[in-house]
């Protein structure tokens, strides 16, 4: 969960990454991960308030194009040297999401993991830019913590209205054809920031194209 919609937010973010370290660790997201086999390189991918890089690099190691987009100075001087180090190449772009040109059509997939720094407004501009920057075909991979995530704390917003249900995402992504949406409680360790039992709750679509 990276990048906010206020200046003041942002700059929140940066001193949180500005520790020593990875706050979400280098590995993968899980569950991105376990979507592999959905991939190929060439792919064009954008992975949103990527923070510091950890699956916006991993989707480049798999041979994909990826634009990683984030607030966060800090966090993306991160992402380039998890890159360098790991010997790929991926796009780069400070942008706080409140104010970002989504651009249409254009990505292959868009990899959306715990983003819950947006309030419901912002959540459903976002939530229509990352359709809108789909191609016909394209997936939306997206992770997030339900509701439940408020009785265990192990990351996460402290506030309830950030935080998501099945039929918000099934309203939410109505014009996307739903291929897996699963709500489950799971122990994840993603550096210090993510650790422990979490109410988790995934999403895989697909926007259709016409004429099928």
């Amino acid at each position: 969960m990276t990048g906010t919609d206020t200046a003041a937010g942002i700059a929140r973010w940066d001193q949180r990454f500005a520790d020593d370290g990875y706050l979400f660790g280098t590995d993968a997201n899980a569950f991105l991960a376990a979507q592999a086999p959905r991939l190929r390189p060439g792919m064009t991918a954008l992975a949103v308030a990527d923070g510091e890089g950890r699956n916006g690099v991993w989707l480049a190691q798999q041979g994909l194009e990826v634009l990683s987009v984030d607030g966060s100075a800090v966090a993306l001087a991160k992402a380039r040297a998890l890159a360098a180090s790991r010997g790929v190449a991926i796009g780069i772009e400070q942008a706080d999401l409140a104010h970002w040109h989504w651009p249409p059509e254009r990505f292959d997939l868009v990899a959306a993991i715990f983003i819950q720094f947006a309030g419901p407004a912002l959540r459903q501009a976002i939530f229509a830019g990352m359709q809108r920057a789909l191609k016909p075909g394209g997936l939306l991979l997206l992770q997030g913590y339900r509701t439940g995530q408020l009785d265990y704390g192990t990351g996460g917003p402290p506030d309830g209205d950030k935080l998501y249900t099945e039929p918000m995402l099934r309203q939410a992504f109505a014009g996307l054809d739903i291929l897996h949406l699963a709500s489950h409680d799971s122990v994840i360790h993603e550096g210090s920031g993510h650790a422990g039992m979490s109410a988790l709750i995934d999403l895989v679509a697909c926007k259709p194209v016409a004429g099928r």
